[in-house]
């Protein structure tokens, strides 16, 4: 319409403010309300937006990283998608030390936004703690090349504050009611950055981390292989607070996987499996709540990003 002007100066200012949704037809009758942060939103399709573009500008502020030098990360995919858009838009290269374990549309978008691609070899394409820690330690090498800097997700205390908007608008969008928080844990910073916000509001929060049942690390299990990408690592997160949380729910990946699809079917939310997994725990912690409570989820990243995997095969 003619006078409105409604933009932002560049892509970045898209990140955040996605919408939150109610969950309309696989919550059973008698469970709280489940309401569904659909952060596939954001520009990249992926919650990962909020916590690399805290994790750029922290680092440019203390003077770390100029225009034209190398970021440099260990991934999934789903951070260095994230990492190369902003890299993108701020005019810095980047360099992503990745796998064959996790999905070629993950290596396309990335190498489609300007990133250097390299493989670490999986055993036969599982998720392991040794695979984990060998894209680590390749990454650590190549951060010490000049003029590249080591973005480090699991050790970078930025990222945990781009998740404090994710909090704050959930609990706006909710209208102040959410009584329990459900999220996926990886690097451990987006359950921690997004509950520290709702307990400003809502102290006695009830939260809720989930781990792929296979490697259930942070219930104090072994570590094992699993097929939930960008979720358990194999071992404790370095920057992961288990005082902050209340409850560690596993689900599988098989589970995290079938939920995946019933979204897509049965809710027209097309999502990831750490998503699936979300909503198990969800649908768990809304049947013990029962329905006067609020159970809030995540919807980590879209499922455009998982068609090569036999996920939607």
């Amino acid at each position: 319409m003619e006078g409105i002007t409604d933009f932002g100066p560049g892509v970045l200012a898209a990140i955040g403010s996605t919408p939150l949704v109610e969950l309309q037809r696989i919550v059973p009758t008698g469970s709280a309300r489940i309401l569904a942060k659909l952060e596939w939103a954001n520009p990249t399709g992926s919650m990962k937006d909020r916590m690399a573009l805290a994790a750029i500008n922290g680092a440019a502020e203390r003077g770390e990283i100029r225009p034209g030098d190398t970021v440099v990360e260990y991934t999934a995919g789903t951070t260095g998608i994230s990492l190369a858009l902003v890299c993108a838009a701020k005019g810095y290269k980047l360099h992503v030390v990745f796998s064959d374990a996790f999905s070629n549309e993950k290596r396309r978008t990335m190498e489609a936004l300007g990133a250097i691609v390299e493989d670490v070899p999986s055993d036969q394409g599982r998720i392991t703690e040794k695979l984990i820690k060998a894209m680590i330690a390749r990454a650590g090498e190549v951060s010490t090349l000049p003029g590249h800097w080591p973005c480090d997700q699991l050790n970078n205390h930025d990222a945990i504050n781009g998740y404090l908007p994710l909090g704050e608008e959930i609990w706006h969008q909710s209208g102040g009611r959410v009584d329990a928080l459900v999220q996926s844990v990886g690097t451990a910073h987006s359950i921690h950055g997004a509950a520290r916000a709702l307990r400003s509001h809502q102290p006695r929060l009830h939260v809720i981390a989930v781990e792929p049942a296979e490697s259930a690390v942070l219930s104090g299990g072994p570590t094992g292989s699993h097929r939930i990408e960008g979720i358990g690592i194999g071992f404790i997160p370095p920057l992961w607070e288990p005082q902050e949380v209340d409850v560690v729910d596993q689900v599988s990946s098989e589970e995290a996987a079938d939920m995946a699809r019933r979204l897509a079917r049965e809710e027209g939310i097309f999502a990831g499996t750490s998503s699936g997994g979300n909503v198990v725990a969800a649908l768990r912690a809304a049947k013990r709540l029962g329905p006067e409570a609020t159970v809030a989820t995540v919807m980590v990243d879209s499922g455009l990003r998982y068609l090569s995997t036999g996920l939607y095969g």
